[in-house]
């Protein structure tokens, strides 16, 4: 059973980190960001590299956004790297974005400037 759960778990691992790849290199290629996934051990994002946003990556079916969104938030304020942010797709679906309304207004109204 301990076994099993390993195996489970680097899975995941390996999925969450294949996520965070794919996805910077959607944003470098796609839209000229340096961007990169950056060092749990230096206790960074999962992607680091647009300035003032925190970006938590998922990659998962049945995305739990309440749950995902306060980690996103908790580790944006331990931090202080930026804008908490969720990037999310499911499997044959294109990456969505989640952030608080305040946030995005901020952005947009920076925007609109």
């Amino acid at each position: 059973m301990q076994e099993e759960n390993r195996k489970r778990g680097r899975s995941a691992r390996n999925k969450g980190a294949g996520a965070e790849r794919e996805l910077a290199r959607l944003i470098r290629d796609n839209y000229g960001y340096e961007v990169h996934r950056g060092k749990v051990f230096y206790k960074e994002s999962d992607i680091v590299g647009l300035d003032g946003i925190h970006m938590e990556v998922k990659r998962v079916e049945k995305l739990n956004v309440s749950k995902a969104m306060k980690q996103a938030i908790e580790e944006a304020e331990k931090r202080q790297d930026g804008v908490p942010t969720v990037f999310h797709r499911r499997n044959n679906e294109g990456w969505l974005v989640t952030m608080k309304l305040e946030d995005w207004i901020d952005l947009y109204g920076a925007w609109e400037k």
